[in-house]
């Protein structure tokens, strides 16, 4: 009869490492034909439907490359459907103060991503950056240069709020540290 080993973790099991038990792992394989991946990315079948595909990470991104999340329904049906998923990931947008978020880290919101569109600059860009475009900008189409010039007017009220988007986010940045 074989000796019984003595297990390590002197009879505190919650001592052990994750994975460490004796026991085989089943590993779900990827539903793509001839992928030997593990399946961890479920994904639906059809719309609307609660049954659903378990692929590797590389073959669900073919898969959801041209998915329609709203495909078959009505504009009611869209509308209720969108408002749900905003009403479900609000808690998401409340919480994101809490977040490590720097520049460029998808913490920047959609008003400051079409500011920095309409500076012309990436999401990660500094402030002093920012800062820098703006000046730059506005010295082309400032009223004081082109007086009378309409276009270069509207052009120059687009910087300013642009500048003031992203100014304003910048200073609810430093506050909260």
């Amino acid at each position: 009869m074989p000796k019984a080993r003595r297990s390590n973790d002197w009879g505190f099991p919650r001592w052990r490492g994750y994975g460490s038990s004796r026991e085989a792992t089943n590993v779900r394989l990827c539903d793509r034909h001839g992928c030997n991946e593990p399946g961890d990315c479920p994904a639906p079948k059809s719309p609307n439907s609660p049954d659903r595909w378990y692929f590797c990470q590389a073959h669900a991104a073919e898969y959801n490359k041209g998915w329609d999340y709203f495909e078959g329904l009505d504009k009611e049906q869209k509308e209720e459907r969108a408002r749900a998923e905003r009403q479900e990931s609000a808690g998401y947008a409340e919480a994101s103060h809490y977040g490590w978020g720097g520049s460029g880290d998808g913490s920047r919101s959609a008003d400051e991503m079409r500011a920095l569109d309409v500076l012309e600059l990436e999401a990660d860009v500094e402030f002093t950056a920012i800062k820098k475009a703006y000046r730059e900008k506005a010295k082309l189409v400032h009223p004081d240069v082109k007086p009378g010039d309409k276009e270069a007017a509207a052009e120059f009220q687009k910087l300013q709020v642009a500048y003031e988007v992203l100014k304003a986010a910048e200073e609810r940045r430093e506050w909260r540290g």
